[in-house]
């Protein structure tokens, strides 16, 4: 095993943005109608149906084309987010979806517009500036070209946050004014949470496909792609605002903390036996989901990975071309040297004899940090570094601990919080009937 492969590398999936807030939506919305339809049995197609394997790409809403550049544009996001590489079969799915995602934002707009709601060009501007320093950390000049690079744009990603904000606009006007969280409800759930101080609290994201008798064997198939091309690197986040029917698929699936016993019992059983990153396929009422365990916490109690931390970097690059051979001993010498670091005043006078870069890092949680160094930073004493962590290609670096607030205790949500949340659970319900109405209104022709 050579030095490289014993070094932790650092990996993590791009995100598809995500743009608009959503609450916890785990399993089917209870608000929707069911019913049976009267169909007897014994009768036979009367025309013959669309071939499946025909895809087209383009439709018209209610009067407004979304063209097939469209749909491949969106598509290019996909991609960059799963660097580049899709099975030709899921890039099949994905434009299906997408073509069904930008049928919801034309459709999103129209009312908006129809209820005299805008969204000024400057107001997109000043989103999609933050969300090309967050997601691309580039600037937007760049950002640009980049995209364009890729096959995609940065209009497709302005009409994306475009729709967000108009909707969530629409919804503030006329849906919120309507919904109504008592009093009696928000202390309940307090009292709850008093009366649950020190058990666990589970971040989780959640991709959700509803299915009846009939679709059930077609949609658990697709659960099962969809789980195996993540497992194999592929964006959740990504897979979750395409393909998932929760309203959470604006934030990329992410339930936040929640507790068991909010959870559907398929959910809840399967969540508590889940390590962190795992990722499962649960039978859910009404569907199927496929959960990821993100993260786990103590209610009411702190956390040592909120522990606030004071770091002294230290870091050597290597020039292109640099074999693992040559780099070894300049690693081995790197190891040697800087764990004979005795506190953060020593830490510069070593770094200069290596010839490396030190940066100063305050204000960093242990939580932030990657998975591997999370423990160890616990467990440093206060002077003492970590060992070499990078890569060839990105360089690698020691982490020098000087200093180290301990975490407050997490105070549980406040009433307004706590209102806040409720209602906009509710809003979501009422959201997804809104958008229902509005998809079976209106006037879709596909070409």
């Amino acid at each position: 095993m050579n030095i490289f492969t014993r070094l932790a590398l650092l990996t993590s999936a791009s995100a598809v943005l995500a743009l608009s807030p959503a609450s916890s939506q785990s399993v089917a919305d209870e608000s929707l109608p069911s019913a049976s339809l009267d169909i007897p049995g014994g009768g036979q197609l009367l025309a013959k149906p669309n071939d499946p394997n025909v895809r087209r790409a383009t439709a018209v809403v209610n009067g407004e084309i979304i063209t097939g550049t469209d749909v491949d544009q969106r598509l290019a996001l996909i991609l960059i987010a799963n660097d580049g590489e899709l099975p030709p079969e899921e890039v099949a799915r994905f434009r299906v979806q997408i073509l069904s995602n930008l049928i919801d934002e034309a459709l999103q707009i129209q009312e908006a517009t129809a209820n005299e709601i805008e969204v000024s060009e400057n107001e997109v501007d000043q989103y999609f500036n933050r969300v090309a320093e967050q997601n691309f950390r580039r600037p937007v000049a760049e950002t640009e070209k980049y995209l364009s690079s890729r096959g995609s744009s940065i209009a497709t990603l302005k009409r994306q946050i475009k729709a967000e904000l108009a909707w969530n606009r629409l919804l503030g006007r006329n849906v919120r004014p309507f919904i109504n969280v008592s009093d009696d409800e928000v202390n309940a759930i307090i009292e709850r949470i008093n009366t649950t101080k020190g058990t666990t609290e589970y971040r989780l994201g959640e991709i959700y496909l509803s299915s009846t008798p009939e679709n059930q064997e077609q949609v658990f198939a697709n659960a099962r792609k969809i789980l195996e091309e993540i497992q194999k690197g592929g964006s959740f986040v990504a897979y979750a605002r395409q393909f998932s029917e929760a309203s959470t698929a604006a934030v990329g699936g992410d339930l936040g903390w929640v507790r068991l016993e909010q959870l559907p019992s398929s959910l809840a059983t399967a969540a508590g036996q889940m390590s962190s990153n795992e990722i499962v396929a649960v039978p859910a009422p009404g569907g199927i989901s496929l959960l990821l365990m993100i993260d786990k916490r103590q209610v009411a109690t702190s956390d040592p990975r909120d522990a606030t931390l004071s770091l002294k970097q230290i870091a050597i690059n290597f020039p292109a071309g640099t074999s693992e051979a040559q780099a070894g001993p300049i690693v081995k010498r790197f190891n040697e040297e800087t764990q004979k670091i005795r506190g953060c005043g020593t830490a510069d006078d070593i770094a200069r004899t290596l010839n490396a870069d030190v940066v100063n890092r305050d204000g960093i949680k242990v939580r932030d940090l990657p998975g591997p160094l999370q423990q160890i930073m616990l467990d440093l004493q206060i002077g003492q570094s970590t060992p070499p962590y990078g890569s060839l290609e990105d360089g690698v670096r020691v982490f020098v601990l000087c200093g180290r607030d301990a975490p407050e205790i997490t105070s549980q949500e406040s009433f307004d919080e706590v209102m806040s949340r409720l209602e906009d659970e509710r809003i979501n319900k009422r959201a997804r009937l809104y958008l229902r109405d509005l998809r079976r209104d209106a006037i879709i022709e596909y070409n």
